[in-house]
């Protein structure tokens, strides 16, 4: 991932922002209460065709016909980011069901020729073509996610708002912006989130070196959906990792859809199973992360 990088990660101070103001309202109305359950977190990586993944998260030998199965056993999510490219087929979305365990969620993205169009989309019939093939997921669908373009400024508010009023309400939808007039201006921020919590949609968070900006701390719907973007398993991964469990663990929202990115995504899954023990420790969700098929390396905060 190349957004937001920078040459030494290392001399970044990295600290989650103060809370937004609008937050403590939104969070009276969509945390959980007393009795209804715990969170659930879901962690997941970019993509399972890893070969390099074999022999440490898949087990020795794995074929690459299997890799999903070996994938879902490991996480209960993924930034599906093949359907960014083309509406999958009947026949493949059933595929991708049948791989996968019952608490397995899928999260999709947005097809480019809709995210990255001049009116999102409208008039053309894909959005209904996308939001049609997503039906064979049924219960294993998570949230959606549209990556805006990178020009697609505060400017553009309107088109964005259109396309929601078009996105059906029932499917859970979480929206990245990265034009930096999103977040220079705090009217427009404020602007943006108030959009999307009247639609009840997620505000992507990316938490990522060169873009501290992106990182706006924001919450719109009952659930949120983070892109944690490491270093190489540098300590300051860790110590991030450990803010945003303690951050999770005080929003208290239903769900949480987590991915943690690392160089070329070979490192993803060290980055996910320490996530996922970390928040086992805290004890405070239902979530899951990899357990490597050989002895684990150590993975320490110091």
């Amino acid at each position: 991932m190349k957004f937001g990088k920078v040459t030494d990660p290392s001399a970044i101070e990295y600290q989650l922002p103060v809370e937004p103001l609008a937050n403590r309202a939104r969070l009276d109305r969509y945390e959980l209460g007393v009795g209804e359950g715990r969170p659930r977190i879901y962690i997941g990586a970019t993509g399972w065709s890893m070969k390099e993944w074999v022999g440490k998260w898949y087990p020795d030998g794995a074929r690459t016909s299997d890799y999903l199965d070996h994938y879902g056993a490991q996480f209960n999510t993924i930034e599906l980011n093949t359907t960014h490219y083309r509406i999958p087929t009947p026949e493949m979305v059933e595929k991708w069901y049948a791989q996968v365990p019952a608490d397995f969620r899928f999260c999709p993205k947005v097809p480019q020729f809709i995210s990255h169009s001049r009116n999102l989309g409208a008039g053309d019939g894909g959005l209904q073509k996308f939001v049609a093939a997503l039906d064979g997921l049924r219960e294993k669908m998570g949230c959606a996610f549209i990556q805006l373009p990178p020009y697609f400024g505060a400017d553009r508010l309107p088109v964005l708002d259109a396309f929601l009023g078009r996105w059906p309400r029932v499917l859970p939808l979480a929206v990245e912006a990265r034009h930096e007039s999103w977040f220079s201006d705090p009217f427009a921020t404020e602007a943006l989130m108030d959009t999307l919590a009247r639609h009840g949609t997620a505000a992507v968070i990316t938490d990522v070196a060169g873009r501290r900006d992106v990182l706006h701390g924001y919450v719109t719907a009952p659930r949120t959906m983070i892109r944690f973007v490491g270093n190489g398993l540098i300590e300051s991964d860790f110590t991030r990792l450990a803010a945003w469990a303690r951050k999770l663990r005080e929003w208290n929202l239903p769900e949480t859809f987590i991915f943690p990115h690392e160089p070329d995504n070979v490192l993803a899954p060290d980055a996910a199973a320490w996530l996922a023990a970390h928040l086992a420790e805290l004890d405070f969700a239902e979530t899951r992360g990899p357990q490597p098929h050989r002895g684990p390396e150590q993975m320490s905060l110091f």
